[in-house]
């Protein structure tokens, strides 16, 4: 029997578990270093690998470079939002606004505010940081209230991107370490709505 037909295909298998298990040790190797205090500067090929216990030529094979590194590990731990669509404005922004706030205590809120905090020293890291994790996760806000556009809960006119910063300005003021009230992302979105809702969206909230 030749050895093609004697080699068990089964026998290949564990290969895939112990790349994903890599992978996972190398991301999480990138948040632990990017949430301490020193942030983006204490990401190092060298310091990933030997607190993941892998080689080099393991993060090499899957990430070019630190920065393809770090943002690999960000997208790969911030939670992608989920689009609500209850049919109405206030309800939809206050589940969004409760998935935002609901991230500020973990770990991946800490490695935002120092990846944010080093966007001068590290333009790119920042910009492709923004332009892989975080504009699709505005995506959803921004379809969010196209909808209440489209059923006349938001006055026309309302510049999205203003309404985005609104609201998740106001979710994001605090440190990472600072919990909001109860109540909070429903008193923002209330607010905001004062602003720039209709009667309309106005009404659904007074039969909340």
């Amino acid at each position: 029997m030749s050895e093609t037909t004697t080699r068990d295909p089964a026998a290949r298998a564990p290969g895939r578990p112990r790349s994903e298990r890599a992978e996972k040790a190398i991301i999480e190797a990138v948040l632990d270093l990017l949430a301490e205090e020193s942030g983006v500067a204490a990401v190092s090929i060298e310091a990933v690998a030997a607190r993941a216990g892998v080689g080099k030529t393991t993060i090499y094979r899957r990430w070019p470079n630190k920065e393809a590194l770090i943002v690999g590990a960000l997208a790969a731990a911030k939670r992608p939002l989920h689009d609500p669509e209850h049919g109405s404005l206030r309800a939809d922004l206050v589940e969004l606004a409760r998935q935002i706030g609901a991230e500020r205590g973990d770990r991946h809120a800490r490695c935002f505010w120092n990846v944010v905090g080093g966007a001068e020293k590290h333009p790119r890291l920042y910009a492709r940081y923004r332009n892989d994790v975080i504009e699709p996760r505005r995506e959803v806000l921004r379809r969010v209230l196209r909808r209440g556009l489209e059923r006349g809960e938001l006055r026309p006119g309302v510049d999205p991107e203003v309404a985005i910063a609104l609201l998740v300005g106001a979710l994001a003021h605090k440190t990472p370490r600072d919990r909001l009230p109860e109540g909070f992302p429903e008193a923002v979105v209330d607010t905001v709505l004062g602003g720039i809702g209709t009667e309309a969206a106005l009404g659904t909230n007074a039969e909340r």
